[in-house]
């Protein structure tokens, strides 16, 4: 078993960056938290790190100068900002910086973990996943997303890779709402317009392969994203 990805995270708000860090170690990360960028900039210096979210507004040093002096040194460790500012101005200057992905406050947690995931996955070509069962029973379909393979009451499907990714999130939240955005940034790297119309065929695919059981349903969630219906079978 391959260990875990480690995570530095510099957030001067004591609150968040804690709930933040316990949040990720229990997805199965090691993360360490520090309060301002100097702080972080010493953490960063110590080495060991897959990957480094940082806060844009910060005392000592600020997230965009933190990671100006990172990327004088290292164009590769991923980097991503938590930010409340949302103007596009601060958007661009955030990528300049050397940013892989940038976040606005507020945002959810599912969002921040498909993103995270999505950025580890292009940088090192591994998506570290949280345990999971080998079989999702979906009413009276069977789905084993290693093997790619999606089992219903009509016979036996291999999926596509994007097939697949999209069920296992669906799955994962079984009956609670899949958000599309971040549904978007984890299965096909961001959630451009044209990427949605993809998304939108792949879900009418999964509808059609799930038919022959009534009880199953993927439905749209106006204005959030997607919701399986289904139960666990025990």
């Amino acid at each position: 078993m391959s260990a875990p990805h480690k995570l530095l995270v510099v957030e001067d708000d004591h609150n968040l960056g804690t709930l933040l860090v316990e949040y990720l170690r229990a997805k199965g990360y090691e993360a360490d938290l520090r309060s301002d960028g100097q702080l972080g900039k010493v953490a960063y210096e110590q080495g060991g790190y897959d990957m480094l979210i940082l806060d844009v507004m910060m005392p000592l040093k600020d997230g965009f100068t933190l990671a100006r002096e990172i990327r004088q040194r290292d164009a590769t460790t991923p980097i991503m900002f938590l930010s409340a500012k949302a103007m596009k101005q601060d958007t661009i200057e955030g990528f300049r910086s050397g940013a892989d992905d940038y976040m606005t406050k507020p945002f959810s947690m599912e969002e921040l973990l498909l993103r995270v995931g999505a950025v580890l996955r292009r940088a090192k070509g591994v998506e570290p996943k949280a345990p999971e069962p080998d079989e999702y029973a979906v009413g009276a379909c069977t789905f084993q997303p290693r093997r790619q393979i999606l089992r219903t009451p009509a016979g036996e499907r291999k999926l596509t890779t994007k097939e697949n990714e999209l069920l296992r999130l669906l799955c994962i939240n079984r009956n609670e709402v899949l958000d599309r955005s971040a549904a978007l940034i984890a299965v096909w790297g961001d959630d451009s317009y044209f990427n949605g119309r993809s998304m939108d065929v792949y879900i009418a695919k999964l509808r059609k392969y799930l038919r022959d059981d009534p009880s199953v349903e993927i439905i749209n969630v106006h204005g959030k994203g997607f919701r399986l219906i289904s139960e666990a079978r025990t």
